[in-house]
């Protein structure tokens, strides 16, 4: 359920509306837009009926929310989620790539990775220190040195950074070097951590789990918005299926779909999406010609020797070469990359 506000409300009428929402067991949000404030009362609203906030003065109407998912929909929130990370927009008319290796594995092979992003014209440094990997014999990552060694390479490059956090307890420590906090696929309905990361200061990216529906994953990214944190990215990165020539099927129905519901901005990772480097370009520009608002592009140094995730991560040659073409789509579908 949502609460319109006319215009005119002051600030007063519209704390007597949140004072309202809390005295029936439930929590208010503010919506704020350039003319209007929207309060999203969350919690159990069955038993509650529009007629108890339109006697309050100050209130314009108010509408049911039809589907599960209510902070995460248009319904509630018409316009674009929009904010900027460092000096980087996310959600507006640029399209922001994100490119890193996916593991940190030493300082050297790091530092040479964020070199190479930031010379490509990639706006956003990836790495991973925490990697949850299938087999347990598979290399883990470098924990808080890797973060470390992500911080310095921001600070040399002047990249923002996203890292993965795995559980609930991580997340402090992570934000304390990284600028976007990242929720893998195999965590995407690790319910704690989403709770976690809804209270945290920094920004979020939800990537769709491997075998997820778009409903699953828009109602994991309203546990982050009801949480208190609502910049929040879904990324679709490709689901399981019956396909064995790709790593996973890459759903690029997704993007529109996502767009047509949800005010969130939305990624594509064509790296994860497809499992082969030779792959990433068309399917990146695929994602661009759909809708995407930025993409996550694997990048290594020397991929052959790359301790997790090789196929799949160009080279800082082939990233550079990329990256004009992306701009030649974008300017193609009315946006922008820098």
């Amino acid at each position: 359920m949502v609460v319109v506000m006319h215009p005119q409300a002051t600030e007063e009428q519209k704390e007597h509306v949140r004072d309202t929402i809390r005295a029936l067991d439930c929590k208010p949000r503010d919506i704020m837009g350039d003319e209007i404030t929207i309060i999203c009362v969350i919690g159990n609203t069955r038993a509650l009926t529009p007629e108890q906030f339109e006697i309050i003065p100050g209130v314009d109407q108010v509408q049911r929310i039809q589907r599960p998912f209510k902070l995460v929909s248009r319904e509630v929130q018409p316009h674009k989620t929009c904010f900027k990370v460092g000096n980087v927009t996310i959600g507006g008319n640029e399209i922001p790539i994100i490119s890193g290796p996916c593991s940190v594995e030493s300082r050297e092979q790091f530092h040479e990775a964020a070199l190479a992003v930031k010379a490509s014209g990639a706006q956003i440094l990836r790495g991973g220190a925490f990697k949850p990997r299938t087999s347990p014999y598979s290399f883990q990552g470098m924990g808080e040195e890797g973060l470390k060694i992500i911080a310095e390479a921001s600070k040399e490059t002047g990249l923002p950074t996203i890292s993965e956090v795995m559980e609930p307890a991580m997340v402090p420590m992570v934000s304390k070097y990284i600028d976007i906090l990242q929720i893998g696929a195999r965590n995407m309905q690790n319910y704690p951590l989403l709770k976690a990361v809804g209270q945290s200061h920094r920004p979020a990216m939800l990537k769709r789990g491997l075998s997820a529906t778009i409903e699953e994953m828009l109602l994991a990214a309203e546990y982050i918005l009801s949480g208190g944190n609502h910049n929040v990215i879904l990324c679709e990165r490709g689901i399981r299926t019956f396909e064995t020539w790709t790593r996973n099927t890459l759903d690029i129905s997704a993007v529109p779909v996502l767009q047509k519901f949800t005010h969130l901005p939305v990624f594509v990772d064509p790296s994860h999406g497809t499992g082969y480097a030779d792959y990433v370009a068309p399917v990146a520009k695929a994602g661009i010609a759909v809708g995407a608002d930025g993409l996550m592009i694997e990048m290594h140094p020397t991929p052959e020797r790359a301790l997790s995730d090789g196929e799949q991560s160009l080279t800082p040659e082939a990233l550079y070469a990329l990256i004009p073409e992306l701009r030649l789509v974008a300017q193609a579908v009315n946006r922008v990359i820098v």
